[in-house]
């Protein structure tokens, strides 16, 4: 009986059907269900940050600048766990967090410009510390409003937003 070739194996089908590498994972609280971590800003002149996620932790300070930029890097029931952008952080209760997104002015005397271009003029001159409305982003440029002032500023001169970020 003459032998019956068999079927040559297709390793490019075999490949095909291999799942694709997957994007960079969204983590999500697991409250909230919104990503982890993300940017808020403090809703009234005060908040009490504290040491855990309950009233009966010890207050460890108190953030005293109504719309400071923060950070969410965890969720425990009504707790999100806020870090500062020198990295500082705790405890503070949703209610006294908003999801209007603000920045902090990283240096002194950053130039706000008409358009997301060096070559554009300057509209005026932002002080660091300055917490400013975070508006529109692009890969390298922001634009922020404070003080009556509304232009674009690099985005390494600000805090609270990320590097990768992209707002319409």
């Amino acid at each position: 009986m003459p032998e019956v070739p068999r079927p040559a194996a297709r390793p490019a089908q075999l490949a095909a059907l291999q799942p694709a590498p997957a994007a960079a994972e969204v983590v999500r609280g697991p409250v909230t269900r919104l990503p982890v971590p993300r940017y808020v800003s403090l809703k009234g002149n005060e908040g009490n940050v504290r040491r855990g996620p309950s009233l009966s932790h010890r207050i460890d300070w108190v953030f005293r600048h109504a719309g400071m930029p923060l950070r969410v890097v965890g969720e425990f029931g009504h707790w999100r766990r806020v870090e500062d952008r020198d990295g500082a952080g705790g405890w503070v209760h949703y209610q006294l967090l908003s999801g209007v997104r603000t920045a902090i002015v990283q240096q002194d005397m950053v130039e706000l410009r008409g358009r997301p271009d060096l070559n554009a003029g300057v509209i005026a001159v932002a002080e660091g510390g300055a917490i400013v409305r975070l508006g529109k982003c692009e890969i390298n440029w922001c634009q922020i409003s404070g003080g009556g002032a509304k232009g674009w500023v690099e985005k390494a001169a600000i805090w609270g937003v990320d590097a990768e970020e992209i707002r319409d």
